[in-house]
């Protein structure tokens, strides 16, 4: 598979487990045709090419000061030093012209209030996705589901539900939501920019119950609908436009080739962890808080949503699985993921009642959940030992992710519709 193809994948995609194990490596080929490439294809593609121009332009430029002889060195600095103002003026304008595009490009999203930066046409991305579908369709195609099958019909009554009961949420009806469930034990869902909608159906043996899947549809359906992923896009390929000014001159200025390679990645690195996972944890709590007014407008019990990422966090925390710091992740951790959650289901459960949805029934699963932890962490070690050569505890029965025999379907949405 292309280096642009795994860009364009990690561009526009959201994993709830931050990750889907990817297929063996594929030739690109294009639907046919003369057309001109999309703008974001184009760009992914002659990425690498950008980068070793700047590099050798970088080392051309250091090769070329080091032959000058010392008088004429010296004479480079002083004319240089005469034209510092013009340079700094030049740099002024060049920089104020690349604001002024920049602003041009930005778009104010009602749903957020805030201003997203969008550089390329809705036709050309949408172009790209239909590309990126066909890679996805060809992957996982012997591994969909029948449309007949159980998972699949849950599935598809979940989001038509979402799509019903949102249709007055700006740019959300200009989607044709197109299911596809995938046999695949990752814990993962995503949704592609032009409406098509992967589940993979360890997403559905990890929810405790329909509620759950809908609030994790409605996150994915909020990354369509806020364009994340044309918007990452954008800002990926500002950042590095500006990036490869920075390789030019780490190249330009480093004595020799190897300070240059460890500026490179340090340079690299930087980028990674203050720039890129920061904004994309940003861009999955934004759509945490779109797709739980999406899923209460739905009618789901929004509370269900805290819940299920205690539950990841148990179950990382029982299996002994090693847990990164959220710096270096993608994703919010989940133990962030459920706080945040909580401080938005109040209001999340008045704008559920606003839409005249049922009373929501029984305890807070988030209070039940909380006391069958505290009896789990207390019984006694021996009880939910594991098999010899497994780590951590297992999950007793009312515990262990998995769909439940009859699902509690959403009200207004029975299997019967």
């Amino acid at each position: 598979m292309s280096v642009a193809v795994c860009l364009l994948r990690a561009a526009s995609r959201s994993c709830i487990s931050g990750g889907i194990p990817l297929g063996g490596v594929r030739a690109f080929r294009p639907s046919g045709g003369r057309r001109a490439l999309p703008g974001p294809l184009l760009w992914l593609v002659l990425k690498p090419a950008q980068k070793l121009l700047a590099i050798l332009v970088g080392r051309g430029v250091r090769k070329w000061w080091r032959a000058l002889p010392a008088a004429r060195q010296r004479l480079a600095k002083e004319r240089l030093r005469r034209w510092r103002r013009r340079g700094l003026l030049g740099a002024a304008v060049l920089g104020g012209l690349l604001a002024a595009v920049y602003t041009a490009h930005l778009r104010h999203n009602p749903l957020t209030g805030r201003r997203q930066l969008f550089l390329f046409s809705k036709d050309r991305f949408k172009a790209l996705s239909q590309m990126e579908y066909q890679m996805w369709k060809e992957e996982f195609g012997a591994q969909m589901l029948p449309e007949q099958d159980p998972r699949h019909v849950m599935v598809q009554k979940v989001v038509s539900r979402l799509a019903r009961a949102n249709g007055d949420v700006p740019g959300l009806s200009d989607f044709n939501w197109v299911v596809h469930v995938v046999e695949e034990p990752s814990v993962n869902a995503f949704v592609l920019p032009n409406g098509q909608v992967f589940v993979f159906t360890g997403l559905l043996d990890a929810v405790a119950n329909v509620h759950q899947l809908g609030f994790l549809l409605g996150h994915e359906l909020a990354h369509a609908v806020l364009g994340h992923a044309e918007e990452k896009a954008s800002l990926v390929r500002t950042v590095d436009f500006l990036a490869l000014v920075l390789l030019t001159a780490i190249w330009a200025l480093c004595p020799q080739d190897s300070l240059a390679f460890l500026g490179q990645w340090l340079q690299s690195k930087l980028q990674e962890y203050m720039f890129e996972r920061p904004y994309s944890r940003t861009l999955e709590a934004e759509a945490d808080r779109v797709g739980l007014q999406l899923a209460a407008k739905a009618c789901v019990d929004v509370r269900a949503s805290s819940v299920f990422w205690q539950q990841m966090e148990l179950a990382t925390v029982l299996q002994g699985d090693a847990r990164l710091p959220q710096w270096l992740s993608t994703h919010p951790s989940h133990a962030n993921r459920a706080q945040q959650l909580d401080g938005l289901i109040p209001e999340a459960i008045h704008l559920r009642e606003s839409c005249a949805c049922p009373p929501l029934s029984g305890p807070d699963p988030r209070l039940v959940f909380r006391q069958s932890v505290k009896q789990l962490l207390d019984a006694p070690q021996g009880a939910g030992a594991r098999e010899p050569g497994r780590r951590g505890k297992e999950l007793p029965p009312a515990h262990k992710p998995g769909r439940p025999e009859t699902p509690a379907w959403l009200p207004g949405n029975s299997p019967a519709e």
